[in-house]
């Protein structure tokens, strides 16, 4: 079944793909809300998990997403191509948007997931609950082991940080950074290979 769902996923058009993440991230964020009502206090306790701590905020988070960030790059480099393939799901969503566009669905995504994930699961049931939970709802991942542990890993690290800082804000930086500057990459890397081929066809013309 998740097999099947994650071929369904990886033979959508990028406007599908879109879709398929807006409604994704709602649904996360609804989901979010629904378990704070319930498992939450007080407002002031849900209000307590977004503390506002700028110097960890803009410096220890920006530091986990360049380790992050850093690390996978060099994993692109050292890791065999189709160990790491997604069927090129990330390449359709991203390749041509624009950098406002990709700024606002990385926030977006950061934002309803470390919400859910960091704020309401692992608030309440554990770093390793919501770290595991995390990497399976990608579920393009669960059949790939490197990207899958990489993806547990990496939920770890945020889940850590959570811990660390007591700020969902931290987590949330840079969980946007991440994605900001992994989309970034292949949007920049698609307009590279892309302007190479126009080169290359100009030169064979003349």
């Amino acid at each position: 079944m998740k097999n099947r769902q994650a071929e369904i996923i990886k033979h959508m058009n990028a406007r599908e793909l879109l879709y398929h993440l807006y409604l994704s991230q709602i649904a996360f964020f609804v989901i979010g809300i629904v378990l704070a009502y319930f498992l939450f206090t007080s407002m002031q306790s849900v209000r307590e998990i977004f503390a506002w701590q700028p110097i960890n905020i803009f410096v220890i988070g920006t530091v986990v997403a360049l380790i992050v960030v850093g690390v996978d790059l060099v994993l692109m480099k050292l890791v065999p191509k189709r160990l790491l393939d997604d069927g090129g799901i990330n390449e359709k969503m991203f390749q041509t948007r624009s950098l406002p566009h990709i700024i606002f669905l990385a926030f977006i995504i950061a934002f309803a997931e470390e919400f859910l994930f960091r704020g309401v699961i692992q608030t309440h049931f554990g770093i390793w609950v919501a770290s595991i939970l995390f990497a399976v709802l990608h579920i393009r991942y669960l059949h790939k082991w490197v990207l899958f542990i990489s993806v547990v890993i990496i939920s770890f690290i945020l889940g850590y940080t959570y811990e660390v800082t007591g700020s969902l804000w931290v987590t949330i930086w840079a969980h946007f950074l991440i994605d900001m500057l992994l989309a970034y990459k292949i949007r920049a890397d698609y307009i590279k290979n892309k302007n190479k081929w126009k080169m290359g066809v100009e030169r064979d013309g003349e």
